[in-house]
């Protein structure tokens, strides 16, 4: 590893200085000549029948452009999968939470278009609503999706066998049932698109996305044109998290009224359109039963869990299954059953998460601490004694090759000194491990894999395009990286065309964690088939064979005579006067299981590689207050190889931030009749810098076989170990083991009060 120059060293990103200096252009920075603000009318409603749209009023407004309804659009329903298309863009006949959308205008200014909004008069029959998810798979009401009954959107089930069996060798049982509310991503930069139809009627837009070309397929299909006829424009994105991996109804919303007004037009989302129009994390009910034998080893588990998905199934099939996925991925058991329920509730859309499940997580390793302490065997040893290996086979049948759990869970614990403060803490002191798996990928079909382009410019530098997106996690950083290790280039000489589905081939996007693995190495493939052209007509100038040279620092050279070198820039002209350009192409399909699905068939190699990951948190609280301080966080986690630490060590924090911090100390939505009552950040407590504890951040490197230069998924398993984490250290702190989350004062003052009592 000592070899390389730029890979793996400690380097700014290259998008650091844009942004710092307010530089970098985000949707809500775009203007274009005789742009038109847009906004979208929503139900008051949470569950109505739509009688009637009155539009006159609001098209007669002066400056109103156009107005659109359910009866513009062409009925087509959205669905990341074929067996989950439930949603129109603009209801035309029932709507299903409070935001739902009805109608959209367009005005020369924002005044202008909200008082169009008012002037559109809905006719509704309000229908019995139905907000818990237990109440709704028992509803006698009016179905929310007449076509799945007991308002059962997803059902995922999985049963590895002989759990039964397994029960009755157990030595001990228990069985316990975890709670969580939703949670929101509370991205940076609130939702905003820009949609223009050009001079030959393609559809150009701009928005903050997971993945363009996961955008522009369906918005293709929705207008019922070619998909080259969608460009998926480049724009600077200010956070995903899970969040904008999909088509949203405003997207579709947006170009409607641009088609429909031959104008530009651009709508912004208020923070509160953005906590309830966009996606949440779903809240969950989640029971655990395990079986261990005298040692602690897991025998069997049987998981149940029911998470409310609200109005429509977004990437519900996958919400359903990944908590159990990183389960099984983390630790050793043979003999699983899991039945996964997301339900259809009237209230807004659940999806994707970078901390899936706080319920299901920690409720697992709670339990797993409660096991340990009847059995006397300290967490760190419980988790020791059921860690994945490498080797491994997970439960559904998914290949384990590069795995460091166990190295995680040691540097963890000697940098922390749990050891030595585990049961030696004063009153209301605690300490607490959590350890997680993610998954690098899974099966995505044709948009699995990723491709790369790269051409040489004839003053030596080069041109890099690729399907990648950056929504703030260092992506455009890591292309550069690589292409510039390969190349023999220093990164600033490395252009690069990014996320734009016009000039960059098909890639899955910042999306199931593979931008590195599969990304990444489409770019890696593509600068070794362009440097090979390089080395070919630079042998003929050194009189050496190619696998002789070397390439650094804007220099080709023979590797055991390095003075004897030429400059790559004068190769580049060299080839170009021989009429040869200098470019090539690379891409990397991930090897997967093509049959295994997330409901018909969960069984299979899930992806090619894994990440590992360790937190232990180190509490104190107040047992007047049920205020928590958190007084130190270590993370380690295996990423395989670390491409750039700096950047890692960011997405570390940024883990335990969203996961930990706030995830597990203050971050929930409250409700009244369908309605949230705290979508904006006034009111939903985001964690801020100043409340950040210390923190040390470990990287473990496992070296992945398959992975570019052996680096995998370097942040989630953190996000969802720190929740783990923060969960065990406040129980162990108040000597009570908790089972609500997030752990509020009010929750930990009730826990103590109730211990106290007893």
């Amino acid at each position: 590893m000592s070899d390389y120059t730029i890979i793996g060293k400690r380097m700014p990103r290259v998008d650091s200085r844009a942004k710092v200096m307010g530089k970098a252009k985000f949707t809500s920075d775009l203007k274009l000549p005789g742009m038109l603000v847009g906004k979208i009318k929503r139900s008051p409603y949470a569950h109505a029948k739509i009688i009637n749209i009155d539009t006159s009023n609001a098209e007669k407004l002066f400056g109103v452009k156009a107005v659109v309804t359910g009866k513009d659009t062409q009925k087509v329903k959205w669905g990341v999968f074929p067996y989950t298309r439930d949603q129109e863009f603009i209801q035309t006949e029932k709507v299903r939470y409070i935001g739902d959308e009805v109608a959209g205008v367009a005005a020369v200014d924002e005044e202008t278009a909200l008082k169009a909004l008012d002037l559109i008069k809905v006719e509704y029959k309000e229908l019995p609503p139905v907000f818990d998810p237990m109440e709704a798979m028992a509803s006698q009401t009016e179905l929310i999706h007449n076509d799945f009954p007991n308002n059962i959107n997803i059902h995922v089930n999985i049963d590895t066998g002989n759990v039964d069996e397994n029960f009755k060798k157990a030595y001990y049982i228990r069985e316990d049932t975890f709670v969580a509310p939703e949670e929101s991503y509370f991205q940076a930069e609130p939702y905003a698109i820009l949609a223009r139809f050009d001079h030959e009627d393609c559809l150009e837009v701009w928005m903050p996305n997971g993945g363009p070309h996961m955008k522009s397929k369906p918005l293709s299909n929705a207008f019922k044109i070619p998909l080259h006829k969608v460009k998926v424009r480049k724009v600077a994105i200010g956070g995903a998290f899970g969040g904008r991996s999909e088509i949203c109804p405003v997207d579709y919303i947006c170009a409607l009224l641009a088609k429909k007004t031959n104008k530009p037009v651009k709508i912004e989302f208020t923070r509160e359109e953005n906590t309830i129009a966009t996606r949440q994390g779903h809240s969950m009910i989640t029971t655990h039963k395990t079986g261990v034998d005298k040692n602690g080893k897991i025998l069997a588990r049987e998981t149940t869990c029911y998470m409310d998905g609200g109005a429509y199934s977004s990437t519900g099939p996958i919400a359903t299954s990944v908590p159990f996925l990183s389960m099984e991925q983390a630790y050793r058991m043979e003999s699983v059953r899991y039945n996964g329920y997301r339900i259809y509730t009237n209230k807004p859309i659940r999806g994707m998460i970078r901390v899936h499940g706080r319920a299901f997580a920690c409720g697992a390793d709670t339990q797993l601490d409660m096991i340990a302490e009847h059995l006397n065997i300290d967490p760190v040893e419980i988790r020791l004694r059921n860690s994945r290996q490498s080797g491994d086979y997970t439960s559904t049948k998914s290949y384990v090759d590069s795995c460091a759990m166990d190295e995680t869970i040691y540097k963890a614990v000697e940098k922390s000194g749990f050891k030595k403060k585990w049961g030696k803490l004063p009153s209301f002191h605690g300490i607490g491990i959590g350890t997680n798996s993610v998954q690098t990928g899974f099966p995505m079909g044709i948009r699995g894999g990723s491709q790369c382009f790269i051409k040489f410019n004839e003053d030596g530098e080069a041109t890099v395009m690729s399907g990648v997106v950056d929504n703030g996690q260092g992506n455009d950083n890591m292309v550069v990286q690589i292409a510039a290790q390969e190349l023999g280039l220093l990164p600033q000489d490395i252009h690069l065309v990014s996320a734009d589905t016009e000039t960059t081939s098909s890639d899955p996007g910042s999306y199931s964690q593979v931008s590195t693995f599969v990304g990444g190495h489409a770019v890696k493939i593509a600068a070794q088939n362009c440097r090979k052209k390089l080395f070919k007509v630079a042998s003929k100038i050194l009189k050496e064979n190619p696998e002789n040279l070397g390439a650094e620092n804007r220099l080709i050279f023979v590797k055991n005579n390095p003075e004897k070198s030429i400059p790559i820039k004068k190769v580049v002209r060299i080839s170009l006067l021989n009429f040869n350009s200098v470019n090539a192409e690379g891409g990397y399909w991930p090897k997967v299981d093509m049959k295994r699905e997330w409901v018909s068939n969960p069984y299979g190699q899930m992806c090619e590689a894994f990440s590992f990951g360790t937190t232990i948190v180190e509490v104190k609280v107040d047992p007047n207050t049920g205020q928590v301080k958190v007084l130190k966080v270590t993370a380690a986690q295996d990423v395989g190889y670390a491409l750039n630490p700096l950047v890692l060590e960011g997405q570390f924090e940024g883990s335990i931030a969203m996961g930990g911090q706030g995830g597990m100390l203050s971050e929930y939505h409250e409700w009244n009749n369908g309605r949230c009552i705290n979508p904006t950040m006034l009111d939903y407590k985001l964690p801020l810098a100043c409340d950040m504890p210390k923190i040390n951040n470990i990287i473990v490197e496992s070296i992945d076989p398959k992975g570019p230069y052996g680096a995998k998924e370097a942040g989630m398993s953190i996000a969802m170990s720190a929740a783990q984490a923060y969960s065990a250290a406040i129980s162990n702190a108040i000597g009570v083991y908790m089972d609500s989350f997030p752990l509020t004062p009010d929750k930990i003052l009730a826990a103590i009060k109730q211990k106290n009592a007893v």
